[in-house]
């Protein structure tokens, strides 16, 4: 396999169009995610389509040792990973006194437990070879807190701050790490996360926009994007100077249900 991206999240939504994106360039892919079926009706697809290599782990990632696993079957076989891009991730609307446990636990593990993991397992022999490009799909979200969605917002603040972290430390090699930091994306997300019927969804851009978007930042190395021009204003040059408690209304508001 040749110049192969491992896609977490690849059965549906952004990782989906992100397997697309790479296999139009005429690269190989390890695409992950738990629905196996979803997975190889992919792999079909794309090596019709494109006539590219596509192997399929059918994996869930908040399983113990899962990132591991996915590292070793792909040691064994010889496959070298030259771009990591973590997508898996899920969110949930509630209060967070309210919410189940199990849940919050299980995003935990997904969006920053596997995240880290895979990360920490990939990036040795990028360093290694002086040569590879990591893509960790954040959210606008972590740039600000999350009322109704407490943990999700915290889980993307560590992406985007893991991934400039990791960012910094590589700046004197030709292995990069980018934060991707969308706003509302047409995804299942949505549906999953409870937030169908909040204003959280309006205005949402369509996921191969938004993986075109985050395909290209990460080939040019950047450090953290945000697909929106008007949110990349507001978050990161305006909202320091909004009090904290306007920014607690705004965004609680865009995530109260409406029925």
């Amino acid at each position: 396999m040749k110049e192969v991206a491992l896609i977490t999240g690849a059965s549906s939504g952004i990782g989906k169009d992100l397997a697309y994106v790479h296999a139009e360039k005429g690269k190989d892919l390890v695409i992950i995610a738990r629905r196996e079926e979803q997975l190889f009706e992919l792999k079909k697809d794309i090596e019709t389509k494109h006539k590219v290599s596509v192997k399929v782990i059918a994996k869930d990632l908040i399983a113990p040792n899962a990132a591991q696993e996915i590292y070793d079957e792909l040691e064994k076989e010889g496959i070298e990973v030259e771009y990591l891009i973590n997508n898996a991730g899920f969110g949930g609307q509630g209060y967070f006194h309210e919410q189940d446990i199990h849940l919050q636990k299980n995003m935990i593990t997904l969006n920053v437990t596997s995240l880290t993991e895979m990360n920490r397992l990939f990036l040795p022999q990028m360093v290694k070879r002086n040569s590879g490009r990591i893509l960790n799909v954040a959210s606008t979200a972590g740039y600000i807190p999350g009322p109704l969605q407490a943990i999700y917002f915290a889980t993307k603040a560590y992406v985007l701050s893991l991934s400039q972290g990791i960012a910094g430390e590589l700046m004197d090699s030709n292995v990069t790490s980018t934060a991707l930091c969308p706003g509302a994306v047409e995804t299942e997300f949505f549906e999953e996360a409870n937030l169908l019927d909040t204003d959280l969804i309006k205005g949402a851009k369509s996921s191969r926009s938004v993986a075109e978007f985050g395909y290209e930042a990460m080939m040019k190395g950047k450090t953290d994007v945000i697909n929106e021009f008007g949110l990349r204003i507001q978050l990161k040059y305006l909202i320091q100077f909004v009090p904290k408690k306007f920014v607690f209304k705004m965004i609680k508001a865009m995530q109260e249900k409406k029925g």
